[in-house]
């Protein structure tokens, strides 16, 4: 797993050992990065599963202003910080030690505006994409601007929700294998509750 471009281009990552994380797909990764390189330059970028932080520091080394890189896992925390320091990319980094769930609801309480792009990539087996954007849609952290890229293993990320469905447009949906990445905006609110 490495850094695919920009100014760590080629630099090797570290990942946990075991299932604790599931890496993206550098094919994957590469695709969400060709489809955002006219508009990553200058964005804040919440990476809101980040595991190793790759996704985070692949848009920081392509010109990303802000990463923040969201995991529960102290040992994720820790590859993270030292992937961050490894490609120097540190200092454009927040590295966040909470359940995305307690930074979603802290959000608001930090004054920053909501995020250019936010990557969504949770536990397969757990099944809460749809849980994730509901709860993403009343944080503060994307506003009708904000790219939302989520990653699954089934095209139904919202998990038979049609509340939650109701509350994003779906601009599109690819393919990779078994992964599919979804591309979402969420509506603007004068919409939902109209």
């Amino acid at each position: 797993m490495r850094i695919i471009t920009g100014e760590a281009r080629g630099i090797t990552l570290e990942t946990q050992e075991g299932e604790a994380t599931r890496p993206t797909a550098e094919r994957v990764k590469e695709a969400v990065f060709s489809a955002l390189q006219f508009e990553i330059e200058n964005s804040r970028f919440l990476d809101l599963f980040s595991g190793s932080g790759q996704m985070g520091l692949e848009a920081v080394s392509r010109g990303a202003a802000l990463a923040v890189l969201v995991d529960a896992s102290p040992e994720a925390i820790s590859i993270i910080k030292a992937n961050a320091k490894k490609t120097r990319l540190f200092d454009r980094c927040r590295i966040v030690n909470y359940q995305y769930q307690e930074y979603l609801r802290g959000f608001v309480k930090t004054g920053d505006r909501p995020f250019d792009f936010i990557y969504i990539d949770p536990p397969f087996t757990e099944q809460m994409h749809g849980t994730v954007l509901k709860r993403l849609s009343v944080s503060g952290a994307a506003d009708e601007r904000t790219k939302i890229l989520v990653e699954s293993e089934s095209p139904d990320i919202f998990g038979g929700d049609e509340n939650v469905r109701s509350l994003y447009d779906v601009l599109k949906s690819a393919k990779y294998g078994r992964i599919y990445v979804t591309y979402l905006r969420l509506k603007q609110m004068q919409e939902v509750n109209a």
